[in-house]
């Protein structure tokens, strides 16, 4: 069964399998494999956000490695460190389409949930630059608002930087898109 989660994390060595993603002046996206009973502790040196894919995990508390793999195969997530100051700012749910769900924000940045189910269809909204993970893919038209149309494809796994947008969505393809997308302030 497929699962997502997001935890907020203050900075802590790693130990674990790691692979620098993306890195530009807002983040530092890394992927982290982790093999059945095996432990990490997460690195950046900044506030940051974990996204995790399928798989059994447990959380400690500070003071212990705080990410351990509970289950019998690997296990994948993804910490999007934060390497500005933040911000006071609150978004909320502002601009985003009615099936995008907050799943947290704090001075750091605006965390969401987005689905689209194969065949459906999204409103104009908007988005700020973020980091995708796309935890199901799926193949998409994008509308802009002057009417120009772009195909896009998200491909499950895929960890991407997108500039910020307005657009209304279709999903083209027979799978449900399943997206998080972590805005940094």
């Amino acid at each position: 069964m497929l699962f997502a989660a997001v935890l907020l994390l203050g900075a802590q060595p790693a130990r674990a399998a790691q692979m620098p993603v993306l890195k530009n002046d807002k983040v530092a996206v890394t992927q982290y494999r982790l093999r059945p009973a095996e432990s990490a502790n997460i690195a950046a040196g900044h506030p940051s956000v974990i996204v995790y894919f399928d798989g059994r995990v447990e959380f400690k508390p500070s003071g212990s490695a705080p990410v351990w793999n509970t289950g019998p195969a690997m296990m994948t997530f993804v910490e999007v460190a934060f390497l500005g100051g933040g911000s006071g700012e609150t978004w909320g749910s502002a601009g985003l389409a009615p099936n995008q769900k907050v799943l947290a924000e704090n001075r750091y940045a605006r965390i969401y949930d987005i689905r689209v189910p194969a065949g459906g269809r999204e409103p104009q909204h908007t988005h700020k630059a973020r980091v995708i993970v796309t935890l199901t893919g799926a193949d998409l038209k994008h509308v802009l608002p002057d009417g120009k149309e772009e195909p896009s494809t998200l491909k499950t796994g895929e960890i991407a930087w997108r500039p910020a947008t307005t657009h209304a969505g279709m999903n083209l393809g027979k799978t449900n898109l399943w997206v998080i997308a972590v805005e940094p302030k």
